[in-house]
């Protein structure tokens, strides 16, 4: 952990709340242009104190006595900052106070959630939502050192402002390498991660206080990307001479007739492929992202594509129903195919899914319930998310209707008055 590069320690009284001629006298310690104040539970005759050299004036023997413990309570400090620094602690002003008063130990910082989390959930998360975590707290890492100079702090420093300020700072991050800032939603995202490592923070009675309590999570709602029927048939009709474009296009398909994931297309073995209740071959699979059990029947075109790859030598040599093939490679491709099949979209495999729900099942009348089941959701209101954008298409559909019929109006109505004009 990097410490700050900044630290000094200040004695000073404070004249202006003196009673009687007696200031109290305070130790002020400053890490990077942060203070924290401490009250040393002593006095100083106003006249007796001199604010150049910190100390107060005199040979007496009341003199040297508080310049003594000066000394000490300096010493004292000073060795609270050493001594964080060798066991590589996160150093501030507040950190050194606590240090000092002996209230350290019961204080825990953001690493120490962090850390506690990525421990405890290592079990629990699939490997997927443990990236993106580890993300979040790369993001974490770097406020921490542009806003603090230090690479930690303890929890119960975090307020409503330090949220403000990550969220702040995570609009205005550019990324040094290709991507692009950051949309509100994944801000959104990082924040709500934050929020749950803060939450268990707050269970586990490291903090009293709740520095979320006054914050509001603003997403934007976006319509899901699909397929429409043209665009799915132009790549399901189109043949590579490319062996990677080919199996990649073949993979996106197979999603589009079965709703399965990338993860979950990729994981399948012969053995998930069974009998179902109505004779016909089905997929029967547990979803790696929420460990519910699917039964989905095998449409005509997702079972050619099964058949297809059935003595395929990867899929046979790595155990699986398709040849492996990384998420990164295989968006990639995905670009490639768009470019080719003239698809003005950002085409992602994950679209194949959002293509089963709506292009698939819902706009050839499945029930809403149906198509629920067959996408693992646990509730309906997220399957109703594909249902709006089958409204707004029908919407789409309807005004273009309307348009025609004006269109068929319009003619009527010249075709009329032409029958109605005088012989000549």
């Amino acid at each position: 952990m990097k410490t700050s590069s900044t630290f000094s320690i200040l004695f000073w009284a404070d004249f202006p709340r003196a009673k009687e001629k007696q200031a109290s006298i305070y130790a002020r310690i400053t890490v990077n242009g942060k203070r924290a104040t401490i009250s040393l539970k002593r006095k100083v005759e106003v006249s007796d104190w001199d604010a150049h050299k910190n100390r107060a004036r005199g040979t007496s023997q009341k003199t040297r006595t508080l310049n003594n413990y000066l000394d000490e309570v300096y010493s004292s400090l000073f060795k609270c900052y050493q001594d964080l620094k060798m066991e590589h602690k996160v150093i501030t002003s507040q950190t050194i106070k606590a240090r000092y008063l002996g209230e350290d130990e019961q204080n825990h910082s953001v690493i120490d959630i962090i850390n506690y989390h990525n421990e405890d959930m290592v079990d629990k998360l699939k490997w997927g939502t443990q990236k993106n975590y580890f993300t979040t707290q790369k993001y974490i890492s770097k406020f921490l050192q542009k806003a603090y100079k230090t690479s930690d702090i303890y929890l119960n420093e975090l307020n409503y402002h330090f949220i403000i300020k990550f969220e702040k700072f995570l609009r205005a991050y550019i990324p040094v390498d290709h991507q692009k800032q950051m949309g509100n939603n994944t801000v959104m995202k990082h924040i709500e991660r934050f929020r749950k490592l803060i939450n268990l923070s707050f269970k586990l009675g490291w903090i009293t206080a709740d520095p979320f309590v006054n914050f509001k999570s603003q997403f934007i709602k976006t319509e899901r990307g699909f397929l429409s029927f043209n665009e799915l048939l132009s790549i399901e009709e189109k043949q590579f001479s490319i062996p990677r474009l080919q199996l990649v296009k073949d993979l996106f398909v197979f999603s589009c007739y079965t709703s399965l994931s990338y993860i979950d297309v990729i994981n399948l073995t012969e053995d998930n492929i069974c009998i179902g209740i109505d004779g016909e071959l089905w997929i029967h699979y547990k979803r790696e992202k929420t460990t519910r059990p699917i039964r989905i029947p095998l449409l005509p075109k997702a079972l050619e594509i099964i058949k297809k790859y059935k003595t395929d030598i990867k899929s046979i040599s790595q155990g699986s129903l398709f040849p492996r093939i990384s998420n990164q490679k295989l968006n990639s491709y995905l670009k490639e195919i768009a470019d080719i099949c003239r698809i003005q979209k950002n085409l992602t495999f994950h679209i194949a899914r959002h293509t089963f729900a709506t292009t698939v099942t819902l706009s050839n009348g499945i029930p809403i319930e149906t198509v629920s089941k067959l996408l693992g959701h646990s509730r309906i209101s997220t399957t109703q998310i594909y249902a709006k954008v089958i409204e707004r298409k029908v919407s789409d559909d309807m005004q273009k209707l309307r348009k025609q019929f004006d269109e068929i109006e319009r003619v009527h109505l010249l075709t009329k008055k032409g029958d109605n004009q005088p012989f000549r």
